[in-house]
């Protein structure tokens, strides 16, 4: 299995319009965040997780990923607002897109014209699945969805053999970290040093990645309050760091 970053930023990425910070101003290239996504390739299958508004760049930078299906974790507009970019990737088969009911609706709402029953061409040729939390296969590749809370909005993180993938969450009950138990790889959704309403912080993500027990976590989603990245990594315990654009993993 292979996971590649395709974006560790939050919903603004860094660096952020109108600031002038030293992260935001800062050349070293771990410090450059799109909005975060993943790739995880396992069995001839190539998983999107999540499809923001910097997909098309995204691929641009990984032009050998060729994504066939895409899991969505929630439909704010740094998850979604790339769908309609995934339209080259459909032209020989329709792509299956796997989301929860209320963030299908959302889905089929926002990009009605992808579900119309006359399509004009070149529209993106998709398949809307519904899913919950119990598992699903995507051809020989079973996901496990894991319920967590972004605030008062349920989103989905998922887990796919010994990796997992939770963003944007500021609560996980301990039955869902029983689900995680045995993890070679976590990727765990942190936005800066101090609490958050919808997102964790860095103090409380250790806390959750400690009682997860992965052998490597990686924390991502981050905003640019959290800091230089090397700096940050200096600070973090030693099976942890902040994940980076561009940055792949083997399991």
């Amino acid at each position: 299995m292979k996971i590649t970053v395709l974006g560790s930023g939050t919903s603004t990425g860094v660096p952020e319009l109108r600031c002038n910070c030293r992260v935001c101003r800062s050349k070293d290239k771990h410090d450059k965040r799109l909005r975060a996504s993943v790739i995880v390739e396992d069995n001839n299958q190539s998983v999107l997780i999540d499809c923001g508004p910097d997909f098309r760049t995204q691929l641009l930078n990984n032009p050998i990923l060729n994504p066939t299906s895409l899991i969505i974790t929630h439909t704010h507009y740094d998850h979604i607002g790339g769908l309609d970019d995934i339209r080259p990737f459909t032209r020989e088969k329709a792509m299956n897109i796997y989301a929860e009911d209320f963030a299908a609706n959302h889905i089929k709402e926002n990009y009605s014209y992808m579900f119309a029953e006359h399509r004009y061409p070149g529209i993106a040729d998709v398949v809307l699945n519904v899913i919950d939390t119990k598992p699903f296969n995507i051809g020989s590749v079973l996901v496990q969805p894991i319920r967590l809370m972004h605030h008062k909005l349920p989103v989905l993180g998922f887990r796919i053999k010994d990796f997992a993938y939770l963003t944007d969450l500021s609560y996980i009950s301990d039955s869902e970290i029983e689900k995680l138990k045995g993890l070679k790889v976590l990727f765990l959704g942190v936005i800066r040093h101090r609490p958050h309403i919808s997102h964790l912080h860095l103090a409380k993500a250790i806390e959750i990645a400690q009682k997860i027990g992965a052998e490597n976590t990686y924390f991502t989603h981050l905003c640019h309050h959290i800091g230089l990245h090397n700096a940050i990594n200096e600070t973090l315990p030693e099976n942890m760091q902040l994940a980076s654009d561009g940055m792949t993993i083997v399991i």
